[in-house]
């Protein structure tokens, strides 16, 4: 399932303002006091004290609604006081902001592990181009494209018919209706891979299933609670463009988010598309090289566009060709070169 975004908006550099952090007001400082040097104290955890009036006890829950940090002994205490926590309350929650944005973006420009592992064959990194891997209906094994063309042998060594499963030697199903049944049956055993492919079918209308959007996303978004990334970048380009669902461009950036940080290359290509829209180029640059080591050749080129665009330095597109490099040493074998000068439905960069 195709779910990238194309485009041909010209970059505009991004400028981040600097801005002097104020001197916090001192009741900042008099936050969560009844959590402070408990454990060296022995003071009761239970017992708060009013930000306002300063009574102490038990009792003392009406917490301010912004911050949640401050605690009222009533709503008259709570209301003579904002004035004075204003400040603080609104320093408190720009510093949670920013140090939330901290800890997204960490976990967001980290390399994730490769989406789909190592072949259970020949123990090599399964490919990212989809001709590269193949799903196999029988037992549930996604196995590259060298050793789903390779010939198949038994356990004494002599070569069998290559119609059947590389893994589990189950001959391969002739027709898309014992193709489905068989999907039909890993679905029931919760197998993500058959979930999203079946979800597939209904989107696009094929392999004998009727164009259905709704059945379509439901099955993503079931997929999707088996963390199969694939399937939340589906479910992004659905809000994205509004099929099956109504526009939504925070939504579409929020499963496009679980999806790169799952491993999903067209989803961090599409990340790197909407920061270039929005002229975050050091942003959009950073999910294109994560995109590239992964084997996603057009965000390759988008780094070279953005070179001959003067958005990208020659290094940058230096490191990109290398970090490319770097995931072809990790693909190459040549029992899959072999399937690729076979046939195109083989190849695998």
């Amino acid at each position: 399932m195709v779910v990238c975004k194309n485009t041909n908006t010209s970059c505009i550099t991004d400028t981040t303002n600097n801005t002097t952090i104020d001197a916090v007001s001192d009741d900042i400082n008099n936050m969560n006091i009844s959590n402070n040097n408990i454990a060296s104290t022995g003071v009761d955890s239970s017992i708060s004290m009013c930000a306002n009036c300063g009574k102490e006890g038990t009792n003392i829950n009406n917490t301010c609604n912004k911050c949640k940090q401050v605690k009222y002994c009533n709503a008259a205490c709570k209301k003579k006081h904002r004035s004075k926590h204003k400040k603080a309350c609104e320093e408190h929650i720009r510093l949670s902001a920013e140090h939330a944005a901290e800890v997204r973006d960490e976990k967001l420009f980290k390399q994730p592990p490769p989406q789909w592992g190592d072949c259970p064959i020949c123990f090599q990194r399964i490919p990212t181009l989809n001709t590269g891997r193949r799903y196999q209906t029988c037992c549930g094994k996604i196995i590259c494209c060298g050793c789903s063309h390779a010939p198949v042998y038994d356990d004494q060594g002599n070569e069998v018919d290559n119609e059947k499963c590389p893994f589990c030697r189950i001959p391969t199903p002739y027709t898309d209706e014992e193709g489905n049944e068989r999907e039909k049956k890993r679905m029931e055993a919760n197998d993500a891979e058959a979930i999203f492919n079946v979800g597939t079918y209904c989107y696009f209308g094929a392999n004998g299933f009727p164009q259905d959007y709704t059945k379509a996303l439901e099955l993503f978004h079931r997929a999707a609670e088996l963390d199969y990334a694939t399937a939340y970048n589906s479910i992004g380009y659905a809000y994205d463009f509004g099929q099956g669902v109504k526009i939504d461009k925070k939504k579409a950036v929020h499963y496009y988010e679980l999806a790169a940080n799952g491993g999903n290359e067209i989803a961090r290509y599409n990340l790197g598309i909407n920061e270039q829209e929005a002229g975050n180029i050091d942003r959009a640059l950073k999910h294109h090289m994560i995109a590239v080591r992964d084997g996603y050749t057009i965000s390759l080129e988008q780094i070279k566009l953005m070179y001959s665009n003067g958005d990208a330095t020659k290094g940058d597109y230096t490191k990109a060709l290398q970090l490319y490099q770097t995931y072809l040493g990790e693909i190459k074998s040549p029992q899959r070169d072999k399937a690729a000068a076979y046939s195109e439905k083989y190849r695998y960069c």
